[in-house]
């Protein structure tokens, strides 16, 4: 891999939104990854593909500063278009020799910029003038300052594109901050720069000359090179400046595009600083990246326990009892009732199970039993998916990057994310009927022993599966009907019919493979409504090794530096 192949290697994990989540300073964060891939497509990439090719320097400056004009008069023609309204220069205007056109109307500078010799919206207008050398171009940039949002970007982008500065400000602005901060990029970046110092009144002309020097030292900027343009009358707005004004500017332009070592040290130069940026502004964006993967992170460990919290709740409600208590209840208590039966439970087991083999064959109807078994584990399934739903949305309303996550998703979508997905019911039907022919396997399994054949077939497979499904909910596993004992005694019967057909080590290990297989179809449920979460995460999510591609990539474009030879 050469340089060039290195770079195109760190522009590839670029294509995708690596900031999503509006989290710290993220504004700034998007902003940097724009000023990054913008000089990668406009400047790196297509600059080391042909590092002969015509030199580009861009004009830019502050808002009336004159950049037009000064266009417009170094190559004597109204190629440019100055004027009183603000913003101006709402079109950028590329000015090429007759012998360059062709390069820059193809895409290689500028890609994203399409070309046109008229003034429409979003285009690059690209115009001709014998006054130009070939192996130059002038751009008529946007103001720096402008009002409008994207004017601003686009000046910065042009900038950011050039081989060389042609910075332009006046004797009233030169010490506003904002050209000031262009200044120090083009330093921290080494672009090549000239400033033009114009609109220079004679009583003012040493003064501010010596003044803008010092900001210029002051600045890193010692060896930049100035230019000053007196100030002199115009009869309007679009008239251009005398030639003898801008001699000096245009005799250094015409040196460059005639020489062609000069032209190479240019493009070196700035090509040079713009890949050292590399090395402070690649890592400050892996780091960017970093803190995104992190808001990701605790967003996904959110939905992980809340959904957790759900399954806890499950696990609750299969424990305390509640299944055992109304329909379910009632049905059961239909025929065995409580009272007497309970207090001569000890020694009248073979009697209640001859009661109880009467209520699976005919006297109550044992689909009856399993029907409002079947409704309320489906409620309690239910419950905890709403439950986890709601505590993983106000997780989200709360944590960094949650906030414009739903927002993004908007107030309905966020609304139905906050409750269990409406499919969940059928879902949830077909897992509990699934693990009731399980428990209905796992009698019969039982059943099939010689010890417990005949005592199985006296209740029935579907009777003595009913009263495993019920024990699943009255007892641990690890303790006793007798030490159970809830829902005025329907464990304690359950359980104890039970031992009495299968034997007490037989019900504690049928009890708990019932169990788990149960938790086990509910955890499946659960983690398909987390899924419904984690689905808007994945949906925005770039991938986890971002910032590792960023970093590697940067390694390898450091490694291959010196293949670039030294301005």
């Amino acid at each position: 891999m050469d340089l060039l192949g290195a770079l195109e290697t760190l522009r590839r994990p670029l294509d995708r939104e690596v900031f999503p989540l509006a989290i710290g300073e993220t504004a700034a964060d998007r902003r940097a990854l724009r000023e990054l891939t913008g000089q990668l497509d406009d400047y790196l990439l297509p600059r080391l593909r042909s590092l002969d090719a015509p030199l580009l320097a861009v004009v830019g400056g502050s808002t009336g500063a004159g950049k037009s004009t000064l266009v417009n008069s170094l190559v004597g023609a109204d190629v440019a278009e100055p004027g009183v309204l603000r913003p101006t220069t709402l079109v950028p205007t590329l000015v090429v020799s007759p012998a360059d056109r062709d390069w820059f109307m193809g895409q290689n500078v500028l890609p994203g910029l399409s070309r046109g010799t008229g003034a429409g919206p979003g285009t690059l207008r690209v115009v001709t003038s014998d006054a130009l050398g070939a192996g130059l171009a002038l751009l008529d940039a946007p103001d720096i300052d402008s009002v409008v949002t994207a004017n601003r970007e686009l000046a910065a982008q042009l900038l950011a594109a050039a081989d060389l500065w042609l910075f332009v400000t006046t004797a009233a602005r030169y010490a506003d901050e904002v050209p000031w901060g262009f200044l120090r990029s083009a330093r921290e970046r080494s672009t090549a720069l000239a400033v033009v110092l114009d609109r220079v009144p004679p009583d003012a002309f040493d003064p501010v000359s010596r003044d803008l020097s010092r900001l210029l030292t002051e600045n890193g900027l010692a060896d930049t090179r100035l230019f000053t343009v007196p100030e002199v009358p115009l009869p309007d707005e679009k008239a251009r400046l005398p030639h003898e004004m801008v001699r000096p500017v245009a005799a250094w332009l015409t040196g460059l595009a005639s020489d062609a070592a000069e032209r190479s040290r240019v493009v070196r130069q700035t090509l040079s600083g713009a890949l050292d940026s590399l090395a402070t502004r690649v890592p400050s964006l892996a780091g960017a990246v970093d803190r995104q993967r992190a808001a990701f992170d605790g967003l996904r460990s959110i939905v992980t326990g809340a959904y957790a919290g759900g399954m806890a709740d499950f696990d609750e409600g299969m424990r305390d009892g509640s299944l055992l208590r109304g329909e379910v209840l009632a049905r059961w208590q239909d025929f065995i009732g409580t009272g007497d039966l309970m207090r001569s439970l000890e020694s009248r087991v073979g009697w209640l199970r001859d009661r109880v083999v009467g209520f699976f064959t005919g006297r109550v109807p044992e689909v009856q039993l399993r029907d409002a078994l079947e409704s309320g584990v489906e409620a309690l399934i239910r419950g905890a998916a709403d439950g986890a739903a709601e505590r993983a949305l106000e997780g989200w309303s709360a944590a960094p990057g949650g906030p414009g996550l739903l927002e993004r998703l908007g107030a309905v979508e966020s609304a139905r994310l906050g409750r269990a997905s409406p499919e969940l019911a059928e879902r949830a039907e077909a897992a509990v009927r699934g693990w009731q022919e399980f428990v209905l396997d796992l009698v019969r399994a039982e059943g099939a022993e010689k010890r417990t054949t005949a005592r199985v077939a006296s209740f029935g497979v579907n009777g003595a599966g009913l009263l495993l499904m019920l024990a699943v909910f009255a007892s641990t596993g690890g303790l006793t009907g007798i030490e159970v004992g809830i829902a005025g005694g329907t464990s304690v019967l359950t359980q104890k019919l039970l031992e009495a057909v299968f034997g007490d080590q037989a019900v504690r290990t049928l009890t708990v493979r019932a169990r788990e297989d149960l938790r086990e179809r509910v955890r499946t449920l659960l983690a398909e409504e987390a899924a419904r979460f984690t689905a808007q995460l994945e949906a925005v999510e770039p991938p986890a090794d971002t910032a590792g591609e960023l970093r590697s990539a940067l390694a390898r474009i450091q490694a291959h530096r010196t293949e670039l030879p030294a301005p």
